[in-house]
């Protein structure tokens, strides 16, 4: 790349490239509007639309950064496609949800393609363990005719019939991707036919390898020009030297405020006794050595055992002594684990082949995963999470902007968009101070028309003893004013449960909770019947859409403040120092609410009340401003016979258009 790539500065470049940039930017705004009046109905007129479209092209021409707010409504989808559409470079698109992926693939990219009316070659690409692996799949198959799955240290914990239905399902698939399936599969029986990027030797070393879907979903991506991927895919490709993905000149960052944690968590590590189960029983389908096989089972419950006396704690400094002696021991078993791998006679069979590598790779990832555990540096933090009987050992870096100012900025050109951008969201990711252009295009909604921000300004702080019950009556008040039709979010598990069995006492309509049904069960009932209430946690503050009558509240227990006792937040703060708040929990916290306040509005005819039931949004002058600012540009207010009012004003209006329509 020049030096005139990313990161150079504006002063460098223009005198060269302004007018190019000027001519994409015109060109994608007149393509956006030839594509746009190709949507049923023609579209609606969004200038925040236009102008992202402009900034994105001109992004791409001068190879200068982008970071771009575009609230809910804006478009944002095809404010990126069309421009990369047009780029004649490969362009990256990573989203964070699954959701958004699959509007990327299955609506937006089939959709420009039909309104460019030409063809636009595109892909989506999955992490390896997505597509079925049709070696496995075949030695599968050769162990039912020998009439034992043991071949496979896995398959034979699977439903033969479920592992039926999977083979023949991989020899009809066309991409091999798990999405493909009608029913979802089990966990072990999706185990015994895929393989992880740990596993898997290779395309080259593989007998399979020329049927590998994997490997063609990797191939089609290289004649992309544009590729999906999801966020995490993505980190692990910055993460193992950027070879992972096809080679590419634009990286497109959707849902962007996710994108710190998702790298500290692909820079990381993560080891717990299940690791260790699971080794035992791929290299005991291999190796016959009773005593090594015990070992390596009781390495994996030891290290169990000593993780479950530290969940929930950061381990500073030098390992307690009974973690420290697991992962000690773990590692030096390893090297015989790798040893007896090596003397496998591999010439028996391609099977025996096959399995021999795949086994060999685990051991090398998981020894050099240990190897980083019993190696911590001074810019990471380690801690425990997990419930007890399954425990984990964490391993991040505590601040990513130095990892990704190496791996990702001056490689490529990049766009980070969201709904939602905090302040200094670009220097938390070590983006170049010269060099990117920072830019909010709003929202086409009249939020100022269609929504009331209400603060429950009169309950007790969420840390009084008489809050909780303060809360659920209020909750209830609204639920009542508004018929049902609320969206209530809760920042812990406890909090929902306890506030839905407060609420199904005193109301007499129905109350769903996360626990009840799978997500996309919860929100289909809930589109449907409009008297129905959601009672959810952090999963359901963003990426659920619920146009229309059927939600008209948005009820808020409290800001949500990370825990203090979060371990890699509290180590980011005791970087920041006096700052802590100010740059650690302040725009997460700012960042999530407006995520959960933007459920309510999704469409230019939605309405409905927002309800945060946390007094400090009110009263906390030394904050307050910073989160409002954060929200979408409601009507405010702390008068709760006005919200009360709206409600029941919305509900009757909806009531009457049923009448009319039933």
């Amino acid at each position: 790349m020049p030096a005139t790539g990313p990161g150079a500065t504006a002063a460098a470049t223009a005198t060269v490239t302004a007018p190019t940039a000027a001519a994409a930017a015109a060109a994608a705004q007149r393509t956006l509007a030839s594509v746009t009046a190709a949507l049923a109905g023609g579209g609606e007129p969004r200038p925040g639309q236009v102008d992202m479209t402009a900034a994105v092209a001109r992004a791409i021409a001068d190879r200068r950064h982008l970071v771009v707010q575009a609230g809910t409504g804006t478009g944002k989808s095809l404010a990126y496609l069309v421009p990369a559409a047009l780029a004649g470079r490969r362009v990256v698109v990573a989203t964070a949800t699954k959701a958004l992926q699959d509007q990327l693939a299955g609506t937006d990219l089939p959709f420009l393609e039909t309104a460019l009316g030409r063809p636009l070659r595109w892909a989506v690409l999955k992490g390896r363990s997505n597509y079925v692996c049709m070696q496995r799949v075949a030695e599968i198959g050769r162990g039912e005719s020998q009439g034992t799955l043991a071949l496979d240290g896995l398959a034979g914990r699977a439903p033969t019939a479920e592992l039926s239905r999977l083979r023949s399902w991989a020899a009809s698939t066309a991409t091999g991707d798990r999405a493909e399936l009608d029913v979802e599969p089990s966990a072990t029986a999706w185990a015994a036919v895929s393989v992880g990027s740990r596993e898997c030797p290779g395309a080259d070393r593989c007998p399979s390898g020329g049927a590998c879907f994997a490997e063609r979903a990797r191939a089609r991506a290289q004649e992309a020009d544009v590729v999906v991927v999801n966020t995490h895919l993505y980190g692990l490709h910055l993460e193992n030297g950027r070879t992972i993905l096809p080679d590419h000149d634009v990286v497109v960052i959707d849902e962007a405020h996710q994108l710190e944690e998702v790298v500290s968590a692909t820079f990381g590590v993560e080891i717990g006794g299940g690791r260790f189960a699971h080794l035992r029983r791929v290299v005991g389908a291999i190796v016959d050595d009773a005593p090594l096989l015990g070992r390596l089972e009781g390495a994996g419950s030891a290290l169990a055992a000593a993780l479950a006396h530290h969940v929930g704690r950061r381990l500073r400094g030098t390992y307690p002594d009974d973690v420290g002696e697991a992962l000690g021991s773990a590692r030096s078993l390893l090297a015989e684990v790798d040893a007896a791998l090596r003397a496998v006679p591999t010439d028996r069979s391609d099977d025996v082949a096959s399995r021999t590598r795949r086994a060999q790779r685990q051991t090398g990832a998981l020894s050099v995963e240990l190897d980083a555990c019993l190696d911590v540096p001074g810019t990471h933090v380690a801690w425990v999470e997990g419930p007890a009987h399954a425990a984990s050992l964490r391993v991040a870096p505590v601040d990513v902007a130095a990892t990704l100012a190496d791996a990702l900025w001056p490689h490529v050109t990049v766009v980070l968009t969201s709904a939602t951008i905090a302040p200094g969201l670009p220097g938390r990711l070590g983006a170049p101070p010269a060099g990117v252009e920072v830019l909010d295009v709003g929202s086409p909604f009249d939020y100022a028309a269609n929504a009331l921000l209400y603060c429950a300004a009169d309950l007790p702080d969420p840390r009084a003893k008489s809050y909780e019950a303060a809360m659920h009556a209020e909750l209830v008040e609204l639920i009542r004013a508004a018929g049902g039709r609320t969206l209530a979010l809760f920042t812990s598990w406890r909090a929902m449960e306890a506030a839905a069995e407060a609420a199904r006492a005193r109301l007499d309509l129905p109350i769903l909770t996360q626990r009840e049904l799978p997500k996309p069960a919860l929100v289909s009932r809930f589109r449907a019947e409009p008297e129905t209430s959601l009672f959810a946690t952090m999963g359901f503050w963003q990426g659920v859409d619920v146009p229309g009558a059927s939600l008209s509240l948005v009820a808020i227990d409290r800001i949500p403040f990370p825990r203090p006792d979060e371990p890699l937040l509290q180590a980011r703060r005791e970087r920041a120092r006096g700052d802590a708040f100010r740059v650690v929990d302040l725009p997460r916290a700012a960042t999530l609410l407006a995520q959960g306040a933007g459920r309510l509005i999704r469409t230019a005819t939605d309405r409905g009340v927002v309800a945060v039931l946390d007094p400090r949004l009110a009263t906390q002058a030394a904050y307050r401003w910073d989160i409002v600012r954060a929200l979408p540009p409601m009507r405010r207010t702390r008068d709760r016979a006005e919200a009360l009012a709206e409600l029941r004003s919305l509900h009757e209006a909806d009531e009457r258009a049923r009448a009319t329509t039933g």
